[in-house]
C-alpha cells in the first residue's frame, strides 16, 4: 500500500475507533437544579442526628438557593435542637446506568465536627442496585473517602493504576464497620476534603462508569485537567492518572445499576457518631456527637455545598470497522 494510502487510513481509524462523551444532561440548564432532584424527608438510613427537609420547607428555612451557576444546600446554623439538625438531602429524579459524571464544587460541608457530608450515587434495594461514595468524610477529615457498596461476589482486585490508597477490598463487608465496603482513600492528593478543599476554593470531581471499572478523578483550581473536564466534549484518556479506580473481581454492569445522584449532609450516626470518642479534637467539645451538634448551632454555619456545575456525558455510538459497532451507554429515565 502507497504509503499516503496508509497515513490516510490510519487518520481515518483514529477519528472512528474511539467513543466521544457527548452531553446527556446539565442540571443548571432549564427549569433550574433543584427541580431536578426529589426531597428525601424520612429517617436518615444511617441513624444520622439530622432532620431532612422537603423542598418547600428548606426554601423557608433557607437551606436551599440557587442561580443560574451556583446551587447551595445549608444545614440549619440557628436552632438548638434536640432532634436532630434540619439539613437536605436531594436525589436526582433521573438514574444512571453508566456515564461521566463531572461536578464543579466550590465549598463542601466537610471539616467540621459533628458532619457527615456525601457526594454519592445509589441503586435501588441497596446494596444490590450498587452505591458509589464520590466524596465522603466525618468531622475534621481533610482526605476524601471513596468507596463502593454493593451485593454478595464483588471485590476489588487492582492495586495499580491510580494515585490513592486501597483501604478495602470486599465491597459487601457488612462485619466490618458497619457495611464500609470496598474503600480507597485519597492520600497523597492534596485539598481533597474539608476545611483545606474550602480553602482552595474547591474543585472538580469526575466519575467515569463503565461496564469495566468506575474511576474518579479530583481537579483541583488551575490545573491543567481542570479546563477539559469543564468543556463540552470532555475526554478522559488525556486526564491523567486517576485518584481511585475499582476494578476487577466485580462486575459493574450487574453490580450499579439505575443510580441517582445524591447530596447530603448527615450529623454523627453510624460512622462519625461512632469515632467521636477517637477524635481528640471532636472529643473535647463534648462527651457526645449528638449533644455537640444539638447544642451549639453556630458552629455549622460554614456546612454548606455550594456546587458550580453538574453534568453527565455519555459516549456516542463509534464504528469498530468491518469487526462490528460500539453501542451507546445504557441511561435510563
Amino acid at each position: 500500500m502507497h504509503y499516503s494510502r496508509v497515513l490516510a487510513c490510519l487518520a481515518m481509524l483514529s477519528s472512528t475507533s474511539f467513543a466521544a462523551y457527548v452531553l446527556e444532561d446539565d442540571y443548571f440548564a432549564g427549569a433550574g437544579f433543584f427541580s431536578k432532584f426529589d426531597f428525601f424527608t424520612g429517617h436518615d438510613p444511617t441513624n444520622g442526628f439530622v432532620a431532612y427537609q422537603s423542598k418547600d420547607s428548606s426554601t423557608a428555612k433557607g437551606l436551599i438557593s440557587s442561580s443560574s451557576g451556583s446551587a447551595q444546600m445549608r444545614v440549619d446554623s440557628k436552632n438548638v435542637v434536640t432532634n436532630g439538625r434540619p439539613a437536605v438531602r436531594i436525589s436526582s429524579t433521573k438514574s444512571y446506568n453508566t456515564g461521566l459524571i463531572i461536578a464543579d464544587i466550590a465549598h463542601m460541608p466537610g471539616g467540621i465536627c459533628g458532619t457527615w457530608p456525601a457526594f454519592w450515587m445509589l441503586g435501588p434495594n441497596w446494596p444490590n442496585g450498587g452505591e458509589i461514595d464520590i466524596i465522603e468524610g466525618v468531622h475534621d477529615n481533610s482526605v476524601n473517602a471513596m468507596a463502593l457498596h454493593t451485593g454478595a461476589g464483588c471485590s476489588i482486585n487492582n492495586n495499580s493504576g491510580f494515585s490513592g490508597h486501597m483501604a478495602t477490598t470486599n465491597c459487601l463487608s457488612p462485619g466490618n464497620n458497619g457495611n464500609m465496603g470496598c474503600g480507597i482513600s485519597a492520600q497523597g492528593s492534596k485539598n481533597t476534603y474539608g476545611a483545606s478543599f474550602n480553602a482552595a476554593q474547591g474543585g472538580i470531581y469526575a466519575t467515569e462508569i463503565t461496564a469495566q471499572a468506575i474511576t474518579i478523578w479530583f481537579f483541583p483550581r488551575g490545573s491543567s485537567q481542570e479546563k477539559n473536564a469543564q468543556s463540552s466534549a470532555p475526554n478522559p484518556a488525556s486526564w491523567g492518572t486517576p485518584v481511585a479506580k475499582f476494578t476487577g473481581g466485580c462486575s459493574i454492569a450487574n453490580s450499579f445499576k439505575s443510580l441517582k445522584i445524591i447530596f447530603n449532609t448527615t450529623f454523627c450516626g453510624d460512622w462519625a457518631g461512632g469515632v467521636w470518642g477517637s477524635n481528640p479534637t471532636c472529643k473535647a467539645k463534648a462527651p457526645t456527637c449528638n449533644a455537640y451538634v444539638g447544642q451549639n448551632p453556630s458552629a455549622f454555619s460554614g456546612a454548606y455545598w455550594d456546587v458550580r456545575g453538574l453534568k453527565v456525558f455519555k459516549q456516542a455510538s463509534s464504528k469498530r470497522g468491518e469487526e462490528g459497532r460500539e453501542m451507546p451507554v445504557s441511561f435510563e429515565a
